[in-house]
């Protein structure tokens, strides 16, 4: 009997975007050169549960478009072999290696976004750097590879006004009701699954934005911004997005932003640096024109 793949979904192939990463790493060769690698991971999502992940060590001597553009391939081959298709979009954030990545991305054929919205392949590095990389031979205590909070000093600018809406409020979801998320009506935004061990009852700060008329060109606005995440600096409530983009949100009262901050910390904790941006016509409506999750989330330094 032939099965047709194009009604077996048993057979068809996995799709996710992929967050990529090309720098030295805390590791010092017996070359006495430093450790260059690539590190490739899809991006977490509903549509599967598999993750995958691939890295490849790159000769010091050999840290190039034509060395990178040979190993995407590589990659891209065993992720076929693997179940997965063709990547749509890699996201990256190394703005030092704009310029390799972007021609070798281009030589294989595949879109790029330069955004800190890479919350897996963040997650991966943390683990190399605490647990595999202090183990290797050659290990060097520091920051060979330094953070993308590194370079984050800029000014935050202000919203544009035709964005702002109508009222804005900084509020908390329940762990357990974000688990849910999957099954909102939403018709912009980003959201991915959340850790299932985390309690339940565990609030997640975020922010609601409301427009009576104008939620979904809001929501169209802010699906372009590749929104990362919420910070407090002294009074200001501050959404970091894409490369090195900073917005302000709006101006607090010194108590509502001490406050909201000492909240920040304790979910960073307690939720993975979990955070939201949701955005709807009114606070009444179960219909959301658009919802993001973010993480708050850092490279060890």
């Amino acid at each position: 009997m032939n099965i047709n793949k194009k009604t077996d979904p048993s057979l068809e192939l996995k799709a996710s975007d992929w967050e990529l990463d090309f720098y030295s790493r805390p590791i010092i060769e017996a070359n006495g050169k430093k450790r260059w690698e690539l590190i490739i991971c899809s991006t977490k999502s509903y549509k599967t549960k598999d993750i995958f992940f691939w890295n490849k060590k790159c000769p010091a001597n050999e840290v190039n478009s034509i060395w990178l553009t040979k190993a995407l391939k590589e990659a891209l081959t065993e992720a076929k072999k693997e179940g997965w298709a063709k990547p749509s979009i890699v996201r990256f954030w190394r703005s030092s290696m704009k310029s390799i990545i972007k021609k070798s991305l281009e030589a294989v054929n595949i879109e790029f976004l330069v955004s800190r919205r890479t919350y897996e392949l963040l997650d991966r590095i943390e683990f190399l750097e605490k647990e595999i990389y202090p183990k290797e031979k050659g290990y060097v205590k520091g920051v060979l590879a330094p953070s993308f909070t590194s370079s984050m000093e800029n000014e935050p600018n202000p919203l544009p006004e035709a964005v702002r809406g109508d009222a804005l409020t900084i509020s908390e979801i329940a762990v357990g009701e974000l688990k849910k998320a999957q099954n909102w009506p939403i018709e912009f935004g980003d959201i991915f699954p959340i850790q299932q061990s985390l309690n339940d009852k565990e609030l997640v700060p975020g922010l609601r934005l409301f427009s009576k008329k104008r939620s979904l060109a809001l929501s169209a606005w802010f699906s372009c911004l590749e929104p990362i995440k919420l910070t407090i600096n002294k009074n200001q409530l501050i959404l970091e997005a894409s490369e090195d983009d900073k917005w302000l949100v709006t101006d607090l009262p010194e108590k509502d932003a001490k406050t909201l901050s000492i909240k920040f910390l304790e979910n960073k904790k307690n939720s993975f640096g979990y955070q939201f941006i949701s955005i709807q016509s009114t606070p009444y409506i179960e219909k959301f024109a658009g919802f993001w999750m973010l993480r708050d989330i850092e490279l060890i330094s």
